[in-house]
């Protein structure tokens, strides 16, 4: 089982924020409340549709240029850091940049959180290019939200969607209690009117016009009724044509006599002031001339604070007010309004139906359900998407031709790249490349795939010579005189230095340890530990995280063959000093032990699995699942395959990450790391891990490139920016054969499993 239960700590909401001025920028800012009022903190990824950008709270944490497809990139780069659990998308064709809005999906590509797509415009008849960005949302989001339950019908009829992956939450509206309006009235210096509201962005398609046009009868029987248009013109009917709209409406209302009556307010009103139009009205009205519109804000605000409203029969209003909830006029008739509102203020009795109706629907509808509702949203997706990476992780394991084939691999290179001395560390192609000598580092990694080779019966000569070859080459690099490692040696045996890096001589530490408790060779074994004891002392002053995680690593091995208590006693002071360097570095945007990721980076989330298993500590196990699922999440490119951190400028905190040079060393230990989890929890998401890890040797990369040269068994150097770096060196090669290695270990505990199973 997993060692940690899926938990939602932290969502990202991509859409438009206030002080912006459209619906949907007030839906991410009340959602946002509403997520957080659930103890889930909440960031929000801004759409910039002016290059000056707006004045955003705190909470928007990235603003994106809305037509600069880079933008979406940076923007996706920024989610990276920010140690999200999910991605919620508020979705509208004309709020993203590109043909329908395609920009958006460059970024949610990047994205290796669950996504949830929440849908604030569904089309009868989209066109190509819109129903091809649904189609991607639909590949891309664990969930689409809709909020109604004809836009679930549509979503399935149009667009051929699971109806299990839509999910029904209904546009949330302020928590308001049923009020007197006449305090209100007086407030608003309306003292004696019986107000009729609309409020929202002006815009043609609103239907207005018909409203005013439905006044003369309304005053001539009800002259105490007033009609109040609350909001600013849309920002971009201004950006176009002005003002034009607002004043014909003003013109109507002149020529109809009833300019006495009809009010505007010119502006984008904030919630507080909002509240007290609402508390005031006694009737809403939405007169819009659009049956296709899936969701209106404006309507939900009023239906929830408990208004009766009279509306044409789009398809939000239709299924809102359906059942004595609300009133239904025909499209463009103002006969029909004036008789319906006549009718509410004629009769008390109705109108007080009506609207007890409407609020207590409305109780259903406030943001603090509907903030649980997303939550529990946030959850499924969650728990949806590992269950997808367990199913893919079952099926990679199933394939056809089976894992001897898939993990096939040869010994050549490794035999021609190893002499009576040890193996060399570099190579031109394929030939050895003598004018760079030996080092330790190598010849560790050789002693381990020794090791690791007795588990495969037609390599066994091989297996123990690997051993001796490189064991006898670290017993030749310890120094006497400083007591550590010397690392490099020229062709002709002469060490070039006193004793070698911190990293050096803790590889050599992992090595030992890996003889101590895996050589089938009793000699081997004791030489090891001797050597090992002779090593161990130096690494309490060293200050690499990295030799520190090597050495925990071997020591975790050594305790597995002799379990003394001066060995557990070493392994927890520096366990510990590891598991400190996370505690101070670790922030919720970069879930690492240091501030810069460089190389070898999983051997540090894999030393802290194992120290925590060996010791028992649970929060050195939760801490190693955090890292190394950050670590994961960051080396997966936008496609899904493995992309490891380029040794050409690393990865700074704060900085931007080096693609190119990408090292064999990083997959390897990619693939021990997430071997090592997936062996203590068993869950199958970290065994889908090594399988990406692994995929990329065999061409699932930024270059679509196999790295092993299938002639000689060699692994190629590199990724390097347009190309492979043709040298098979040892360490390169080494690593794809610990690779294979490790899969087949995996894979045989897989076996045996399923047999437990089954039996």
């Amino acid at each position: 089982m997993p060692l940690l239960k899926n938990r939602i700590n932290r969502v990202a909401l991509v859409g438009n924020h206030a002080p912006r001025q459209c619906g949907i920028a007030t839906f991410t800012g009340d959602l946002a409340q509403a997520i957080q009022s659930c103890g889930v903190d909440v960031l929000v990824v801004a759409m910039n549709d002016r290059e000056i950008g707006y004045d955003y709270p705190d909470i928007v944490t990235f603003q994106v240029d809305q037509h600069r497809l880079e933008s979406y990139e940076d923007a996706a780069m920024h989610l990276h850091r920010q140690n999200i659990d999910v991605v919620c998308v508020q979705h509208e064709y004309g709020i993203f940049g590109g043909p329908a809005g395609d920009y958006l999906l460059k970024l949610l590509q990047a994205v290796k959180q669950p996504i949830i797509t929440t849908l604030h415009t569904i089309l009868q008849n989209p066109t190509a290019e819109q129903r091809k960005v649904i189609t991607e949302l639909a590949q891309l989001s664990e969930y689409f939200v809709v909020m109604s339950q004809k836009g679930k019908v549509m979503l399935k009829e149009v667009h051929d969607i699971d109806g299990d992956r839509i999910k029904v939450i209904c546009h949330g509206v302020p928590a308001m209690d049923r009020v007197s309006p006449k305090p209100y009235l007086e407030k608003l210096t309306l003292g004696g009117k019986r107000l009729i509201l609309t409020f929202g962005l002006l815009s043609e398609d609103k239907g207005i016009q018909y409203m005013i046009g439905a006044m003369p009868q309304i005053v001539q029987d009800h002259p105490d009724a007033y009609y109040l248009i609350v909001g600013a013109t849309h920002p971009n009917v201004r950006a176009h044509s002005g003002e034009r709209y607002r004043q014909s409406l003003q013109e109507l209302a002149l020529a109809n006599g009833v300019s006495d009556h009809v009010g505007f307010v010119d502006r984008f009103v904030p919630l507080s002031e909002l509240t007290d139009y609402l508390s005031a009205a006694s009737i809403y009205v939405t007169p819009y001339l659009k049956k296709e519109q899936i969701t209106s804000g404006t309507l939900a605000y009023a239906f929830g604070s408990g208004k009766a409203v009279v509306s044409t029969p789009y398809w939000h209003a239709e299924e809102l007010l359906a059942d004595g909830k609300g009133i239904l006029v025909p499209f463009s008739d103002s006969a029909a309004l004036a008789r319906e509102i006549n009718g509410l203020l004629s009769n008390g009795e109705r109108m007080e139906s009506v609207q007890s109706n409407a609020f207590e629907e409305g109780k259903l509808m406030q943001w603090p359900v509907v903030g649980a509702k997303y939550v529990d949203t946030f959850f499924a997706a969650q728990q949806s998407s590992r269950e997808t990476l367990s199913r893919l992780a079952t099926e990679t394991s199933a394939e056809s031709d089976g894992i001897e084939i898939a993990t096939e691999f040869g010994l050549d290179h490794v035999l021609t790249m190893t002499d009576r001395t040890g193996i060399l560390q570099h190579s031109n192609f394929s030939v050895p490349n003598r004018f760079e000598g030996y080092c330790t580092d190598d010849n560790a990694r050789l002693a381990i795939v020794g090791a690791w080779l007795e588990s495969e019966p037609k390599h066994a000569n091989l297996a123990v010579n690997f051993q001796h070859t490189g064991l006898s080459f670290m017993h030749h690099a310890f120094n006497d005189e400083t007591e550590r490692m010397r690392n490099f040696m020229s062709f002709d045996r002469n060490w070039l230095e006193e004793y070698g890096s911190e990293d050096s001589h803790g590889r050599s530490l992992w090595s030992l340890g890996v003889l101590c408790a895996e050589s089938s060779v009793s000699g081997i074994r004791e030489v090891a530990k001797r050597l090992f004891d002779k090593s161990i002392p130096q690494v309490e002053s060293f200050t690499s995280p990295r030799a520190i995680a090597f050495t925990v690593i071997g020591l975790t091995r050594v305790i597995t063959a002799f379990p003394h208590e001066s060995y557990q006693a070493i392994l927890k002071k520096l366990a510990k000093r590891l598991n400190d360097f996370y505690l101070a570095c670790s922030e919720p945007n970069w879930r690492w032990f240091e501030n810069q990721l460089a190389y070898d980076n999983a051997r540090l989330s894999q030393a802290l699995w194992s120290a925590g298993e060996c010791l028992n500590n649970v929060e050195m196990q939760e801490n190693a699942e955090q890292s190394l699922a950050w670590l994961t999440q960051i080396q997966t490119s936008h496609r899904g395959w493995f992309l490891p951190i380029g040794s050409n400028g690393f990865y700074d905190k704060g900085g931007s990450r080096a693609i190119h040079d990408q090292q064999p060393l990083e997959a390897a230990a990619t693939i021990d790391a997430c071997f090592e989890a997936f062996r203590i929890t068993g869950d199958p998401v970290w065994q889908h891990e090594v399988w990406k890890a692994y995929r990329w040797f065999l061409g699932t990369n930024s270059e679509g490139t196999r790295l092993i040269d299938t002639d000689t068994g060699g692994c190629k150097d590199g990724l390097m920016k347009g190309g492979l770096n043709h040298n098979q060196g040892a360490e390169s090669t080494l690593a794809f054969v610990a690779s294979c290695l490790t899969v087949r270990r995996m894979e045989l505990i897989v076996t045996r499993q399923s047999a437990h199973y089954l039996g």
